[in-house]
């Protein structure tokens, strides 16, 4: 491996969050409006410029790798890259290759996946409830994305959910949600609504604090702290009468930019150094400019030599800190 990636802030950066399409068969309210103008075809990197992309990344120390969108499994021929990142798993220089996905199509690649050393998935699911499903995700049906975790588990894929705390809408399904993942066998991960691009909707009345969530399960279940990291921005718990793991992405309640170790490169060879700014790097220009990768290593260096120590999101002054024009389908879930 060749001289691996430290920020200015000499934290090593081991994990690559890659967008493979900013397209999506969900209209999900809190992450994009619902008449999308997608960007053209011809802007995105081809299946073989994101495989010599992460490669790249890979040989300079990035040991995970978690494909997004979007919706990843929409983009045509998708198996392809992922079978593709499999020679990095075989050699070790990948210890993770897992996904973050919507479920509507687990049903048709969760073997795939599974063949293509894909071990672990998150799939995102904000209520059980079929009619507020289809009101929250606009396009999507609550059967399909069971069908597709029924799928993802019998492929042997360990499974977990993300669910975005939004009040008003599922504060009322905490324990509903929490018991069905439990018999599930399933970890569950609370993420705080991010102010990420023009949705249409009311950041602040969508606003569900998870030290709020949090106060509500411990009114029923007992919970200990787990001082585990997997490489993410999670602080997970343990509730004791189920033994599941209950995790909380809380970027507006406690800023956990102090270990962040990831980057995020979009589907058009945009590097984002970090989430919750707006500054990024153009790799698509020098990956295209030589057939071999030193200028595009060159360019990753110095992008995260401009790595940030955090974000400016903000909700405390009753208004939206820190927002973000671009959607989050663009950068990456």
């Amino acid at each position: 491996m060749e001289t691996p990636l430290i920020d200015p802030f000499q934290r090593p950066i081991s994990y690559l969050r890659v967008s493979v399409t900013d397209r999506c068969d969900f209209r999900c309210a809190y992450c994009m409006a619902e008449h999308m103008t997608f960007l053209p075809k011809k802007e995105l990197l081809t299946l073989e410029e994101l495989d010599r992309m992460c490669s790249t990344f890979v040989r300079l120390g990035v040991e995970k790798l978690r494909i997004t969108g979007g919706e990843p499994l929409v983009r045509r021929d998708i198996m392809t890259f992922f079978r593709a990142m499999t020679r990095h798993l075989d050699s070790g220089a990948l210890k993770e290759l897992t996904l973050t996905t919507n479920g509507s199509q687990l049903h048709r690649f969760s073997k795939d996946l599974f063949d293509a050393g894909v071990r672990r998935v998150n799939i995102s699911l904000d209520t059980l409830d079929a009619d507020k499903f289809a009101a929250i995700t606009r396009w999507g049906r609550l059967d399909n994305v069971l069908r597709g975790i029924d799928a993802a588990q019998e492929a042997g894929l360990r499974v977990k959910i993300n669910a975005v705390a939004l009040k008003g809408f599922n504060d009322s399904e905490l324990f509903t949600l929490t018991d069905w993942a439990a018999s599930r066998d399933m970890d569950l991960t609370w993420i705080e609504v991010m102010p990420m691009g023009d949705i249409d909707e009311d950041r602040l009345t969508q606003y569900w604090p998870l030290r709020d969530l949090r106060a509500d399960l411990e009114s029923r279940y007992t919970l200990t702290d787990l001082a585990e990291r997997t490489g993410g921005p999670a602080r997970y718990v343990k509730i004791n009468e189920t033994g599941q793991k209950i995790g909380f992405i809380t970027p507006l309640t406690h800023n956990f930019c102090e270990s962040c170790n990831r980057v995020r490169l979009t589907c058009t060879g945009e590097l984002y150094m970090c989430l919750g700014q707006e500054d990024m790097a153009d790799l698509r220009a020098p990956l295209r400019a030589s057939p071999d990768d030193a200028l595009l290593e060159q360019a990753i260096r110095a992008a995260i030599a401009l790595k940030p120590k955090g974000h400016d999101f903000d909700y405390s002054r009753q208004q939206v800190g820190g927002k973000m024009s671009r959607h989050m389908s663009h950068t990456g879930g």
